[in-house]
Formats: C-alpha cells, sequence, structure tokens
C-alpha cells in the first residue's frame, strides 16, 4: 500500500513515532498513558478461593450428576442452547408423563449392562441416557426409518459392526451386542470430530452428512461442541433437536424423583447362558428352563420369529439359576419335537417357495398349515404360519 506523502504522511509517521517518546515535526509529544494496575478480586484477607479454569458451569439442573466429557460441555453456559434443553424438560414431565415411566422401568433393567459396558471402552457415563431419546429403552423398537433396537441402528451400519441381521436373528435387538457395538461406534465417532455435539450429530444423521457439512462451512475450524450449534441449521430438523432432547432427558432420568417420577426397583439384567444345538422355539426352551414364555422372550429378543437358527449352534439366556435345570431338560425332548410352530410376516416379493427355502419346510407343508392362504395371491404383511422341525404331521394335513 502506498502513502500520500504531505500532511497526511506526516501525521502517520507522527503517530508511529509518539509510541516511541515524540514527534519531530515540532508538535506536543505523544506520550501513551501510564499503566493502571488491574485490581485485586480478592482482598488480601478474602476467603474466597479462585476457581480453577478449567472447572465446568453446570447448571443446578445437572449439579447431582458426575460430570463427565460429555456434561463438561462448554455449551452448557450458552443461553440459546439451554433454553431448548429446559424446553424438553418440559415435554419428558408433562407431555410424556403417560409413557415416560416405561423407558425408566427398562433403563433400570439394561443400566447396570449399559453402564459396564460404556466404562470398559472409556466413554462418558451419560451416554447411558441416549437410548432413551433412541428407543425409550426397548430392545424391539423400531423406528419410521427402520432403525431397530436400543440404539437405533441402522441395518448397514449394525452389519458394518458386526452383528447378525437376518430373517431369523437380528442382534440389533439383542440388549448386550447392540451396546457393545454402539460403545465401538460412539468411540470411533469421537475419535474422528473430536467433539462429542459432532459425534452425536453424526450418530444420530450419520457421518458422511457431518463430513460434508463440516467440509463445505467449516474446513478450518477447530472441531468444538460450539461448532455443531453454529452449523446445525444446515442439519435436518431430527439432528438440529438431538443434542437440546438428549440433554432434556439427561435432567429428568438422571433425577426422576425431583421430576415427579417413582422409579420401581428392577432386578438387573441377569441370565445364566445355555447352548441350543438346533433350531428350536421360543417356547420349548421356556418349557425345558421350567420358565414362563414371556420371561424367554424377554431376555432374547434378538430371535425375531421366536426360534433359534437352524443348523447351528447358538447362546440363549435364561433366567439365572435356570441352566442347569434347561441342560438337564432338554437333553430329554426328542430332536422332532423341540421346534413347534413360528409365524412369518410376508414381505415384499416373497413367495410360499421363498418362505420355504428361509425355514427349511416345504410348500407343502406351508400349504397345509396355512389353508386359507392363497399362494399366487400373498399379500404384504400377512402372517404365515411355519410349521418348522416338527411341523404338522402328514396324517393330520386337511383331506389327507
Amino acid at each position: 500500500m502506498k502513502l500520500r506523502s504531505g500532511r497526511g504522511s506526516a501525521l502517520i509517521g507522527c503517530l508511529l513515532l509518539g509510541a516511541f517518546g515524540g514527534c519531530t515535526d515540532g508538535s506536543s509529544p505523544l506520550h501513551p498513558p501510564a499503566p493502571v494496575e488491574a485490581p485485586s478480586l480478592l482482598s488480601e484477607n478474602s476467603d474466597l478461593e479462585a476457581l480453577p479454569l478449567r472447572e465446568p458451569l453446570v447448571p443446578p439442573s445437572l449439579e447431582d450428576l458426575p460430570i463427565d466429557d460429555l456434561l463438561a460441555t462448554p455449551m452448557l453456559r450458552d443461553s440459546s442452547f439451554m433454553e431448548e434443553v429446559h424446553e424438553w424438560v418440559d415435554y419428558w414431565t408433562r407431555s410424556a408423563s403417560s409413557w415416560f415411566p416405561d423407558y425408566l422401568g427398562r433403563m433400570a433393567w439394561f443400566e447396570g449392562t449399559v453402564d459396564s459396558t460404556l466404562a470398559s471402552h472409556g466413554l462418558p457415563p451419560s451416554l447411558r441416557y441416549l437410548p432413551v431419546i433412541e428407543s425409550g429403552y426397548s430392545p424391539v423398537a423400531v423406528s419410521r426409518a427402520n432403525a431397530v433396537g436400543l440404539w437405533q441402528f441402522m441395518a448397514p451400519t449394525a452389519k458394518d459392526m458386526g452383528m447378525e441381521v437376518t430373517a431369523l436373528v437380528d442382534e440389533r435387538r439383542d440388549p448386550l451386542k447392540s451396546t457393545e457395538a454402539a460403545s465401538m461406534y460412539l468411540g470411533e465417532l469421537y475419535e474422528e470430530f473430536d467433539s462429542w455435539f459432532l459425534a452425536l450429530a453424526a450418530y444420530n444423521s450419520g457421518p458422511g452428512r457431518v463430513r460434508r457439512l463440516l467440509v463445505r462451512h467449516a474446513p478450518l475450524e477447530p472441531r468444538t461442541d460450539g461448532l455443531y450449534w453454529e452449523l446445525r441449521s444446515y442439519l435436518p430438523r431430527e439432528t438440529r433437536e438431538f443434542l437440546p432432547k438428549l440433554f432434556g432427558a439427561i435432567i429428568v432420568a438422571g433425577n426422576p424423583t425431583s421430576h415427579g417420577y417413582d422409579v420401581p426397583a428392577q432386578d438387573p439384567f441377569s441370565f445364566d447362558r445355555v447352548s441350543v444345538p438346533d433350531a428350536t422355539t421360543l417356547d420349548v426352551i421356556a418349557k425345558a428352563s421350567e420358565s414362563a414364555d414371556t420371561e424367554i422372550s424377554r431376555l432374547n429378543p434378538q430371535y425375531v420369529r421366536g426360534m433359534t437358527p437352524p443348523l447351528r449352534e447358538v447362546s440363549v439366556r435364561v433366567p439365572k439359576g435356570k441352566g442347569e435345570v434347561f441342560s438337564r431338560n432338554y437333553a430329554l425332548i426328542p430332536v422332532d419335537e423341540r421346534v413347534s410352530f413360528v409365524e412369518h410376516i410376508v414381505a415384499s416379493g416373497e413367495t410360499l417357495s421363498h418362505i420355504a427355502v428361509l425355514y427349511r419346510v416345504s410348500v407343502s407343508d406351508l400349504r397345509a398349515a396355512n389353508p386359507t392362504v392363497r399362494p399366487r395371491y400373498l399379500r404384504i404383511g400377512a402372517m404365515i404360519t411355519v410349521p418348522v422341525s416338527a411341523g404338522l404331521k402328514r396324517d393330520s394335513r386337511p383331506g389327507s
């Protein structure tokens, strides 16, 4: 940049030289003001101690919870963020009051499993509240986008994380395997985005979307929780609301009694593991373990058709203390009586032949078990009774 000659340049020179003691054009010297000592915030006799700079500022609504890397976020100082958080607190305590106790009850059943898994991966304990907003802690929850389970995995992501997703077994519904996979996935997202807010936004809307957003709008910005808040207008509505919704749930579920909820005592999620060598329906497992059908189904939600898969050995959960009883009784059940039937919901493009191959039964057995079904006009969503292994005896078929 060129400086114009004359009085303007002289004035600039004067200003520059003034900082070093004066001006050479004969005008009065420019002296900087004398330094003023900053007043001390604490008197010599003060009993107050300065707070450490890294101490998080936690709202009173969260002060009873142990502070971790998620709850130590500077966003708790942001009034606009906290305003939305408290809107969700109102939602969880008022609008959701008829069903939120069910969420809390299921969380109490699973929290020991979830807490220990999060701890084993070095993740913030407050992530235990994530399934509250994802699924209401229901292992069988299914979203409109077909995300499934406590942690609401989509099928491709679940398979990438090593979970089995088939017509007979969906490990997204398995509280143990899905929690292990979710912990691994959350850890990977945090390692990539270096911010729990960005990582959780990626968990909700997909990491690809967040990557593209950062590359386009903030390629050189430090990855911080505040950056999520600045860029959230570019995210889908669900993701924009995701963090305020989560913190609202943390406040209410973290201290339910102060928000009007009583949580009944729950036995922990405990069980005995037993091995089942081949296809067996859960009602047979319940009988062999001398347990209620509902209890076995509750412990094994991953078996979506009510049976273990054929031709391979799998692990099944039975109530604590019932493992030996099961092994003894199961050994006495003939192979052809270990499966009774399952109910199959017809999917798009399926025929009786497809279903027969899936369950390794004959089409004739399917037709005999479903005499009112017209094979050429299978309706999507229709329920088909599948006789597996034990099946229908040939001499008991209609018309035989």
